[in-house]
């Protein structure tokens, strides 16, 4: 028996295809609530501070530790994936009813819901990937999940492409992105139907004798693994180049003179290689070790920015603007691989599902706060120190990755 009194180990090859649908559905939510969002707003010309507010939307995610125990603790994992993805596809569709009607503020209220119910829904589906799986198959399927991951994001760019499509087939935009929302939530409605239908039911987890109420202790141990200071630094400042850039995206093709519908296709093509790095990054990973491979990943994702710098200082066409957002998409797509394996050996087997919401969540701090910052800086700094700004940011979490706990 694995480590832990976990569940026998299971081939990777027989998880793949659930571990593909899951993480596909814990993408999906992301996508909508914090990359179709800023789609959205910034389709309907909303200003870019209001664009870069979105990234309030992240405080969710910031702040899902605080009721992950919860999730660990009550019912089982396989029923809260399910049952929250039932319910974040209605509240999609409902979306989908103030967005047809232009109501921006209405649809940003909504959005709020959908933002603490796709936040639970990560807990469920992280914990149910460390439960179902042992720790041999977790690294192994690393890639392959944050590669269904990104083909979630590359939906949520589908997404874009459809709403685009739409409006040069005669539809208003408002009635195009009505459309594009309800066929988003239908999508998840769908997933959830198959998966309680065939998701596995994991052995049950044995309660521990004399054990702490579970609530405290997930935050307890969680504090005590060794050079825990490091590793939540790290965890922080990981994606902080990333994050600076992410909400400032959509407005920066737009300056180009990229519309909705070459940005969804852009944006598609850079996903599909962003795929490609996943995979082959967790396949160096489980071959390699985490500790011989996190260096060179973190650089790579880092110095990547710079095709930005340059993009905004040249100002070059469609080609050109696709091969650098294919590169840095790619660059992004390893870093994600690397990064849930970091994230996953900061689990103790007690508190999986609990401990990996504290680590994502510590992780998603930074993508708030520089979100929400993005839209003032480039409004004061412009687009080529803007994204020199972001590459500086990345620097700390390259420096930290020399020390940080890595097996």
């Amino acid at each position: 028996m694995p480590e832990g009194g976990g569940p026998a180990p299971r081939a990777p090859l027989a998880a793949a295809p659930w571990v593909v649908s899951t993480y596909f559905a814990e993408g999906l939510p992301y996508s909508i609530v914090r990359s179709l969002s800023a789609e959205f707003f910034t389709s309907m010309g909303t200003r870019l501070e209001t664009i870069g507010a979105t990234s309030l939307y992240g405080l969710a995610w910031n702040l899902k530790l605080l009721w992950s125990p919860l999730v660990d603790r009550h019912g089982s994992l396989r029923r809260w994936l399910v049952g929250v993805q039932a319910l974040l596809g209605l509240v999609v569709m409902a979306v989908a009813w103030r967005a047809g009607e232009g109501d921006l503020g209405g649809v940003a209220r909504i959005l709020v819901v959908a933002a603490f119910l796709a936040a639970t829904h990560d807990i469920a589906i992280d914990g149910f990937y460390l439960e179902a799986l042992d720790r041999g198959s977790q690294t192994a399927l690393a890639g392959l999940r944050s590669s269904a991951y990104r083909v979630a994001m590359l939906a949520g760019k589908g997404l874009l492409v459809l709403a685009g499509a739409l409006q040069l087939r005669g539809f208003e935009r408002t009635a195009a992105w009505r459309l594009t929302f309800l066929g988003a939530g239908a999508a998840l409605i769908l997933l959830a139907g198959v998966h309680a239908l065939a998701l596995p039911w994991p052995p049950p987890r044995r309660a521990v004798a004399g054990a702490k109420p579970r609530y405290r202790d997930a935050f307890v141990t969680f504090l005590a693994q060794p050079r825990v200071g490091v590793s939540v630094a790290f965890i922080v400042l990981y994606k902080a180049g990333d994050a600076l850039m992410f909400n400032m995206n959509a407005p920066f093709l737009r300056s180009l003179g990229l519309g909705d519908l070459i940005r969804g296709y852009v944006g598609s093509a850079s996903l599909v290689v962003s795929i490609t790095g996943a995979i082959a990054a967790g396949a160096a990973i489980a071959r390699y070790g985490l500790a011989r491979t996190m260096r060179p990943i973190v650089a790579v994702q880092s110095f990547a920015i710079l095709l930005y710098v340059a993009l905004a200082a040249v100002r070059p066409g469609v080609w050109a603007v696709s091969v650098v957002a294919l590169l840095e998409q790619l660059a992004g797509g390893v870093g994600d691989a690397a990064l849930a394996v970091f994230l996953m050996r900061r689990c103790a087997a007690e508190h999986k599902a609990a401990h990996y919401a504290i680590a994502s969540a510590l992780m998603s701090v930074m993508a708030t706060a520089a979100g929400v910052s993005s839209g003032y800086l480039v409004n004061h700094l412009g687009f080529p120190v803007f994204f020199t700004l972001a590459f500086a940011a990345s620097l700390p979490g390259l420096a930290l990755a020399w020390w940080v706990p890595q097996e």
